[in-house]
């Protein structure tokens, strides 16, 4: 029984592997070969934590030990430096409990919010034992009120975990103990109690923790609505048996103004819920069950934000990698519509929770306090009935699910493991609106893909990274920046490399609602930083129809290239298409060229003669295909004397 099963999964993994929304990079720029500013201090490791405040015009970076304010401009300029390390008695303590002095029992600059305009506040792992304080922005020291950063910051530097400030609250997804073994969903506050979420494995079961962010939603709100805050995170499924641990990647609310119950669920969350996050192909019953990062794309109608999500299977041979993206009406119906699930014991099942098929309390259990709850005196959870707190504390999940736009992936990708992901929605030059998402790879690599009539285009590919090393943090700047935190230091690359692209034709076919031929001055441009664009003749078409270029069609760049070659000796003449999509076409004399006795085609598009008899001459040439544009590269005439 279980080589049958293995082998449908098998199968069933190569099928994934060749359908669904997969694309190439059309374009693969080498660390080199692009305009990167970058980062990093000698003896100073995990560049991970990136605070951008483009108000300010500088990128916070939290590293081991140290804390540094560089431009956001340039972030090879440094500003300002702190440095945070562990005393030697704390040192020696991590030691004894087993911990690496090399590694372990040393500060990871893990949090760093923005508290108010003079200060931010910073946490670190301190060597397992974390600590929290307040950084002054006016001289850039560390005030020394330092605060017990259990439940702010993790112990382990390699943990999981997340936190958003939120008007002067700290909101965290992390553990609270040394071991790592009590997750918890907290917020501090100097004005409210600690709120938490119940040790409980119906809670949070071995979560892994990926973003959290609010939503506000009480803005403007005609029935008074809360703000919300999400997290998002992977955790260990209690509603089904497997022969391991089966991992459900997660969506978990709770209400800003939330301050506990009276008696039931004293100073722990009211408005706890959680459902599942799905990233899957239906038609082929797959399912990619583990989330790795969330971008939340913001709207002015908060109905109208989209959250895009990374995600993997959790069996990591399987090398596929997924983008899948939900409306947040989507989730808002599941949380405020959504049937409950209830603990159930099914014998010779693989189900350990069924549905809640009973009456549900009044008011609806997790449900944030609004102008409906004021009308019967409930103006906070300290006023909720005991029934609807005891229900919300047994029944924290919700049975539907949240599921994806368009029911499946946006992007599938194989042999590339995504870990970190940002998007930017732009307007190109049709008026159209495109959502341009960019996703760094655990190779130092990062990807930048639209989605054009419901087909993915994968603009390009950069090596941002100089080392194969992962990818930790991504964050974007309006200012036409992208960066990325590492282990080894910190990048800043332009959104798009329009000037890498020297015709009409490389420009227009790369698709990219960033960059458009200028007919004036002959260059690609960024529309977005050119100025007077809409009085220029500019070219663009993102479903990469070249045809409005000037002369294109069967224009030869350049004459051909004349080489010698002595008689009875072989040459190879190379082809260089300039596009990973490209499909060289070799032709001799004006006729397609076949494998041959004399000819060879090479894999990267060459062509190896063999055996030139004397007195031979000819013209060669290669001409690729990329998208809907064919045209001629420059020739070879090799001859012989």
């Amino acid at each position: 029984m279980a080589f049958s099963v293995l082998g449908v999964f098998l199968g069933l993994l190569l099928e994934v592997s060749t359908h669904g929304p997969t694309s190439i990079p059309r374009m693969s720029w080498k660390h080199q070969d692009v305009n990167l500013i970058e980062f990093s201090e000698e003896g100073i490791f995990n560049y991970s934590t990136l605070l951008l405040s483009e108000e300010k015009e500088v990128l916070y970076v939290g590293a081991r030990e140290a804390i540094f304010e560089l431009s956001m401009k340039n972030v090879s300029v440094k500003f300002f430096q702190v440095i945070w390390k562990v005393p030697e008695n704390h040192m020696s303590m991590c030691i004894l409990k087993g911990k690496s002095k090399e590694t372990d029992c040393l500060n990871y600059i893990r949090v760093l919010q923005v508290l108010n305009d003079d200060s931010l506040y910073v946490c670190g792992t301190h060597a397992f034992q974390p600590l929290c304080d307040y950084l002054s922005l006016k001289d850039f020291k560390l005030l020394g009120q330092q605060e017990d950063g259990r439940g702010k910051c993790s112990f382990d530097p390699a943990q999981s975990f997340t936190t958003v400030m939120v008007d002067g609250e700290l909101y965290s997804g992390t553990a609270y103990n040394f071991l790592g073994s009590e997750p918890i969903i907290s917020r501090y506050s100097l004005s409210q109690s600690l709120l938490r979420t119940e040790y409980s494995t119906s809670w949070l079961n071995e979560p892994s923790f990926v973003f959290a962010d609010v939503i506000r939603e009480g803005k403007n709100s005609l029935d008074g609505e809360d703000d919300k805050i999400y997290y998002f995170f992977t955790e260990v499924s209690v509603e089904y048996e497997f022969f391991g641990k089966l991992l459900i990647p997660r969506i978990a609310r709770v209400c800003k103004g939330d301050l506990g119950g009276q008696r039931t669920l004293q100073k722990k969350w009211t408005s706890f819920l959680k459902a599942k996050l799905v990233c899957s192909m239906p038609e082929l019953n797959f399912v990619f069950n583990v989330v790795h990062d969330v971008f939340i794309l913001k709207t002015p109608d908060w109905k109208d934000t989209v959250i895009y999500g990374v995600f993997t299977s959790q069996w990591g041979n399987v090398g596929l990698s997924a983008v899948c993206a939900y409306n947040m009406s989507s989730v808002e119906e599941v949380f405020s519509k959504g049937k409950y699930m209830q603990k159930a014991t099914v014998e010779q099942s693989h189900t350990k929770w069924v549905r809640y098929n009973g009456i549900t309390p009044s008011p609806r259990p997790g449900a944030c306090i609004n102008n409906n709850n004021r009308l019967q005196n409930i103006n906070s959870s300290l006023h909720l009935p005991d029934k609807t707190l005891q229900f919300v504390k047994d029944h924290p999940l919700l049975e539907d699910p949240v599921l994806p736009i368009g029911n499946g992936p946006k992007l599938i990708t194989k042999d590339v493991n995504y870990t970190q992901i940002a998007v930017e929605r732009v307007q190109a030059l049709d008026n159209n609106v495109y959502d341009v998402i960019f996703t760094g790879t655990d190779k130092g690599i990062l990807h930048k893909s639209i989605v054009y009539d419901g087909v993915v285009h994968t603009i390009e590919e950069i090596q941002l990274l100089r080392n194969v090393e992962p990818i930790k943090t991504l964050l974007l700047s309006s200012q036409g920046f992208l960066y990325a935190g590492s282990d080894s230091g910190v990048v800043q690359s332009p959104t798009a490399f329009c000037d890498k692209y020297t015709s009409c034709e490389d420009c227009v076919l790369a698709r990219d609602p960033y960059c458009a031929w200028a007919t004036d001055s002959a260059a690609c441009l960024n529309i977005f930083q050119a100025q007077d664009i809409t009085q220029r003749n500019l070219i663009q078409s993102l479903n990469g129809d070249a045809d409005k270029c000037p002369n294109v069609r069967g224009r030869s760049l350049e004459p051909y290239h004349q080489v010698v070659v002595k008689p009875g000796s072989s040459v190879e003449l190379p082809c260089h298409v300039g596009s990973n999509l490209a499909q060289a076409v070799w032709t001799v004399n004006g006729s397609a060229l076949t494998e041959a006795s004399r000819f060879h085609l090479l894999g990267e598009a060459g062509l190896l003669i063999y055996s030139m008899a004397p007195r031979t001459k000819g013209g060669t040439s290669a001409g690729p295909w990329s998208g809907p544009g064919a045209r001629t590269l420059p020739g070879w005439s090799p001859a012989t004397p």
